[in-house]
């Protein structure tokens, strides 16, 4: 059991300290995040959006800059968790394939990873709804702190699969950035007319938005729609598993076995050189 703590904590340090380097995703976290929510509240019209909760089955009228706002904190958190998920995935996988090629058990790498990701969504998602409840108070603040935290979890865990699988860093930076406008945008409803499609349903982020929507303007839980989100959480995870056992294989060749040759094989073969015979003594020999 020591062992196991002991490689776990090993593990989870590697991790926490890969993220601690990486200074752009920490200014992310203290700037961007109060940045984009504020002026996604000061510059959207407050104007009430109606709007069909399928969460609840209520139909609400909230205000378009605290929608917005709630948009954009999702928004935030998915870049960053994402983006400090796939830059630690990226940068370090050579030091990851290093430690499970030397026998470092990949079940401890995993985990720590899994934890180093719930910390940071969960730092994060705490920050997010300080800075929302700054401007306009919620009707349930810890709903929407979890809501925020699952989606971190998802997009943190397809930043992971993204960073096992993608070659090139830009391609992962991509990647991550539509897959988060075209999730969140689309289920806006002052931004996208189809917001109550049901296609919208198979989006990463259905969940969280649905959760954060009816913490934001209902007093109604909604366990089932964090529910599916955390079911998003572990389809990304086991993407991102399977992703990284990929990319920690041994590339090493293995040695070529050569076998002996035989009487019966077919391979030409020298023979073993005979030694020279030494000069016999002959009878004659003077003496000094």
């Amino acid at each position: 059991m020591r062992f196991h703590l002991s490689r776990f904590a090993l593990a989870t340090g590697f991790a926490l300290t890969e993220h601690g380097r990486n200074r752009f995703a920490l200014l992310l976290v203290v700037l961007f995040v109060p940045l984009w929510t504020t002026l996604a509240y000061l510059v959207m019209p407050d104007t009430p959006a109606p709007m069909q909760l399928h969460a609840t089955g209520e139909r609400l009228s909230p205000r378009g800059n605290e929608l917005t706002e709630i948009s954009g904190a999702l928004n935030a958190i998915t870049l960053i968790t994402g983006f400090m998920m796939f830059s630690a995935t990226f940068s370090g996988s050579s030091f990851d394939r290093r430690l499970a090629v030397a026998g470092y058990p990949r079940v401890h790498l995993v985990l720590a990873k899994v934890t180093a990701l719930a910390l940071i969504s969960a730092v994060v998602a705490a920050y997010a709804t300080a800075v929302t409840c700054l401007a306009w108070t919620p009707r349930q603040p810890l709903l929407l702190a979890a809501a925020l935290f699952s989606a971190g979890l998802t997009y943190g865990a397809l930043g992971v699969g993204f960073g096992s699988v993608l070659r090139r860093e830009v391609e992962g930076m991509f990647a991550i950035v539509m897959t988060s406008i075209i999730d969140l945008a689309l289920q806006n409803p002052i931004s996208s007319s189809g917001a109550d499609s049901p296609v919208m349903r198979y989006l990463p982020s259905y969940g969280a938005m649905q959760a954060s929507t009816a913490a934001g303007f209902s007093t109604t839980p909604v366990p089932r729609h964090l529910a599916i989100e955390f079911a998003w959480f572990a389809g990304a995870a086991l993407i991102a598993l399977l992703g990284f056992c990929r990319s920690t294989r041994s590339t090493l060749p293995a040695g070529p076995h050569r076998p002996e040759p035989g009487p019966e094989s077919g391979a030409a073969h020298l023979p073993t050189p005979r030694r020279a015979a030494a000069p016999a003594a002959t009878a004659d020999t003077e003496t000094p």
